[in-house]
């Protein structure tokens, strides 16, 4: 196939409202995630923010993605007070597989997709995550993208460079970490300072870590820094967050 034959199907993958593959995607690949996508119908998001919502869903992660799946719809619950909140879901896992929703209005279709999908074997395909919110924002306006992880598995340099472009966008990164891997724990930190967003751990034992961050991210997401402000006077995690932006 084609780059042009590729950017055709991937079009009309998202008219219909199915799941579009991030770059290229192998023949075959993922048909439970297809058939799940077909029931995510096109969105009018009017003066909603977009959050590229991206996980790692290789083996390792798949506690973090039950508890990720359990929590995403609260993030709509706090962006509905600041202008509402459209999501994309991104995720790799496997070999070279790396898929992307359509834009989600509601958190009962994002969790209904969640929960078709099952974690596989693979290495971590960050810098796909990346490429993909850097041309999706060629088309609609994005503010921020969510990567929840446990590691990193590339050329390091090459993560920064596209994370500084995002920067330059103005999109800003928040880079949740599952454990307390140090190589991934730089990598993420660096993605977060070169896009002028954040980098924060979190416990998957303790699912109130990870829900504060996903908050903070919607807040600012739907309504900017003022936004996060405001949720900050009752969660020190966010307010973590929006230090560590005020701080770049």
């Amino acid at each position: 196939m084609t780059q042009r034959d590729d950017r055709t199907a991937i079009d009309k993958a998202r008219q219909a409202g199915a799941a579009a593959p991030v770059e290229q995607s192998r023949p075959g690949e993922i048909d439970r995630f297809l058939g799940a996508a077909k029931q995510l119908a096109p969105l009018a998001t009017g003066t909603a923010g977009r959050l590229v919502f991206a996980l790692d869903a290789t083996m390792s992660r798949q506690p973090s993605w039950d508890l990720a799946c359990s929590l995403q719809g609260q993030m709509f619950e706090v962006a509905d007070r600041t202008g509402g909140l459209a999501v994309q879901l991104v995720y790799f896992r496997g070999f070279d597989e790396c898929r992307a929703s359509g834009w989600v209005g509601e958190p009962r279709r994002l969790t209904g997709l969640m929960s078709r999908i099952d974690c596989r074997g693979g290495q971590t395909q960050i810098a796909r995550v990346l490429r993909h919110v850097r041309d999706e924002a060629r088309t609609v306006p994005i503010r921020a993208f969510v990567y929840v992880g446990d590691a990193m598995e590339e050329e390091i340099d090459t993560l920064c460079a596209l994370a500084g472009e995002l920067g330059l966008r103005g999109i800003r990164g928040f880079l949740f970490q599952e454990g307390d891997d140090a190589l991934a724990g730089r990598a993420f930190a660096e993605m977060a300072r070169l896009t002028g967003g954040a980098h924060a751990r979190f416990d998957v034992n303790a699912p109130g870590s990870l829900l504060d961050l996903l908050r903070g991210a919607a807040a600012y997401a739907s309504g900017g820094h003022e936004a996060m402000r405001r949720l900050s006077d009752t969660s020190p995690a966010v307010r973590g967050l929006l230090g560590a932006m005020k701080g770049r």
